[in-house]
């Protein structure tokens, strides 16, 4: 066995870029679904408190935002990951 084909066929396996891209799959999956949890958490919260307290539904959207903001950051992660995911000989499972 060569070494071009160690190469090609240990350390960069035709199905590594497939994993690449599915942590960036992943990254936005898993950070929109924290996002829907959290806002629908923090809804039912602002629900709860508009009955008792009518005068702190503006503070109370606070939580809504920052769930929001983790769906961003989630975006952000599988945009970084992609852009690092290359064709199969360039791509090994250790970068």
């Amino acid at each position: 066995m060569s070494t071009d084909q160690y190469t090609v066929l240990e350390l960069g396996p035709v199905y590594s870029p497939f994993f690449g891209s599915m942590g960036a799959t992943a990254a936005m999956v898993f950070t929109a679904l924290g996002a829907a949890y959290g806002t629908a958490k923090s809804g039912t919260g602002i629900a709860a408190m508009s009955v008792m307290r009518p005068e702190l539904i503006m503070k109370s959207i606070i939580p809504v935002v920052m769930a929001g903001i983790i769906a961003i950051y989630g975006l952000v992660v599988a945009v970084i990951i992609a852009q690092g995911v290359r064709a199969a000989p360039d791509y090994t499972l250790y970068t």
